[in-house]
């Protein structure tokens, strides 16, 4: 298994280890754009890995506060109640970069940075950017891949 994140047209593919790509999802990247710098709120590029499964089991919508649910289900109602929240909902697939000086290590090292693949309301609009640094999918979407993909699966994150 392989993914490929593409920054420009807002996707990422599922691809065997032929190539072939299994599934194609809309996804939401960083609002500033690409960068790997701690604290710059970029999506960082290259070459990663899925270096830990969060939330296997857990109910669609479960809120995750610093990887672990806080006990709270996503609605409406807690939307309006904390309109600033940077919602990480239902799985987390947590990047580790592999390319030292770029994206591991340092001042630039992804997993540290705390980057994510993971579920967002589904009222968050996919295929634009949108997030602080992590690739943000619909629900639905997120489960599907979580259950698809191994620990250490490769990811490429490019700006093409």
């Amino acid at each position: 298994m392989h993914i490929d994140i593409s920054i420009k047209q807002q996707t990422l593919r599922l691809s065997d280890a032929s190539g072939q790509v299994l599934r194609t999802y809309s996804v939401s990247t960083a609002t500033k754009g690409a960068g790997e710098i701690n604290g710059s709120y970029c999506t960082p590029r290259g070459r990663h890995l899925i270096r830990a499964k969060i939330g296997a089991g857990q109910a669609e919508n479960t809120v995750f506060v610093g990887r672990r649910p806080n006990g709270e289900i996503y609605s409406q109602d807690l939307a309006r109640r904390f309109p600033k929240r940077d919602w990480i909902l239902t799985r987390i697939l947590w990047l580790s970069g592999c390319e030292p000086g770029r994206n591991r290590l340092g001042s630039v090292d992804t997993m540290r940075r705390y980057v994510y693949i993971h579920g967002s309301p589904d009222s968050t609009p996919m295929g634009c950017p949108g997030s602080i640094g992590c690739i943000r999918m619909h629900n639905a979407d997120i489960v599907e891949l979580f259950e698809l993909v191994p620990p250490y699966t490769s990811v490429d994150i490019s700006e093409d």
